[in-house]
């Protein structure tokens, strides 16, 4: 009997040890939870916060238990040998994508909300995160892109205040090329685009390349401006009785002196803009970018508080009160849009 209490009581520290750090891991869980709400990468990170207390559990465990000294050093030492191959394999990439992210946020030449392009991929940020980038494309699909990708390849970010577009259309030399330019300029301006300019780049065996472009200010919609802008040279080139056929077309069909210009329709004097496509195809970026903005409006607000209390210390015995009011005010104001801003990244942090 008493070798059975004193082998029991040989096991006490073992499972106190047990209990710490099983307390410790359900607490560190709870937390985490509650700090990776809607925030990128946090996933990651909270399940490499947990592996991380496990392992130290796990050691500590074992130098707990009442085992001969020769074999908890075999065990620790086996323990080291997994966890050091482990990392090892995994560190590459994991460390680069990291640090790549680190790179980029210090650099910090797009937000959520721009238009990027990096070698095949396009599209408009919805997710910045430490090691990875999520982008929607114009099919509406999500595409993540690893740090490491971003920071290794050229990444074209379209700029906020306007970017060119441009429409490409080959016509024969029949046609005088001062002609082709004035319609393909009245074409990108009949779009809505300004500063429209017409380059020739590359006179072919059967035709010569025309390129149309033109200044879009409200980047959102580059999308249908692209499709506007060609719709509008097709019909300028034929209104003004240009013909748009392809060499292959011309040279292998015997057409006599017919003209391959479309009847016009009634009513169409100028160029029908629906509703922009972009607002549903790029519907998370918008939400992305809104979040951006308003963590932006919070950054301000933050400032004016700061102010508000540095004045507060400095001021009067009779304009403190007036003081704290505006300070009560503000940081009302800040915590309606934080609660709001929590409620957007929760939102779009949930959808896929």
């Amino acid at each position: 009997m008493d070798t059975i209490i004193d082998t029991i009581l040989s096991f006490k520290q073992s499972f106190f040890t047990l209990l710490f750090f099983i307390a410790v891991f359900y607490l560190a869980s709870l937390l985490l939870k509650r700090q990776s709400k809607g925030k990128t990468d946090w996933g990651i990170i909270k399940s490499i916060i947990l592996f991380g207390i496990i392992a130290i559990g796990v050691i500590a465990l074992i130098l707990a238990l009442p085992l001969p000294d020769d074999i908890r050093g075999q065990i620790t030492s086996l323990i080291g040998i997994v966890i050091s191959a482990v990392l090892a394999l995994s560190s590459a990439t994991f460390m680069g994508n990291a640090l790549a992210g680190i790179m980029l946020r210090t650099i910090n030449n797009s937000k959520p909300g721009d238009f990027i392009q990096v070698n095949e991929f396009f599209g408009r940020i919805t997710e910045r995160g430490l090691f990875h980038t999520e982008i929607q494309t114009e099919n509406r699909d999500l595409t993540t892109i690893p740090n490491l990708y971003l920071a290794t390849n050229p990444v074209k970010v379209t700029r906020a205040s306007g970017t060119f577009i441009a429409g490409v259309v080959s016509l024969g030399y029949d046609v005088n090329r001062l002609k082709i330019e004035k319609a393909l300029v009245k074409a990108a301006e009949k779009t809505g685009l300004s500063q429209a300019f017409v380059r020739i780049t590359e006179l072919g065996d059967f035709s010569v390349v025309y390129k149309v472009y033109g200044l879009v200010d409200d980047i959102k919609t580059v999308l249908s401006a692209k499709s506007r802008l060609n719709a509008a040279m097709l019909d300028v080139l034929h209104d003004e009785k240009i013909e748009i056929v392809s060499p292959n077309f011309m040279n292998q069909k015997q057409v006599g002196d017919t003209i391959f210009i479309p009847k016009r329709e009634r009513n169409q004097d100028k160029i029908v803009i629906s509703e922009s496509p972009e607002n549903i195809i790029f519907d998370k970026a918008e939400e992305a970018e809104t979040i951006e903005k308003r963590k932006e409006t919070l950054d301000t607000v933050d400032e004016k508080l700061s102010e508000l209390n540095k004045k507060l210390k400095a001021a009067p015995t009779e304009e403190k009160e007036m003081v704290k009011e505006k300070i009560a005010k503000w940081t009302e104001v800040k915590q309606k849009m934080t609660n709001k801003l929590n409620e957007q990244v929760e939102d779009l942090s949930s959808k896929k």
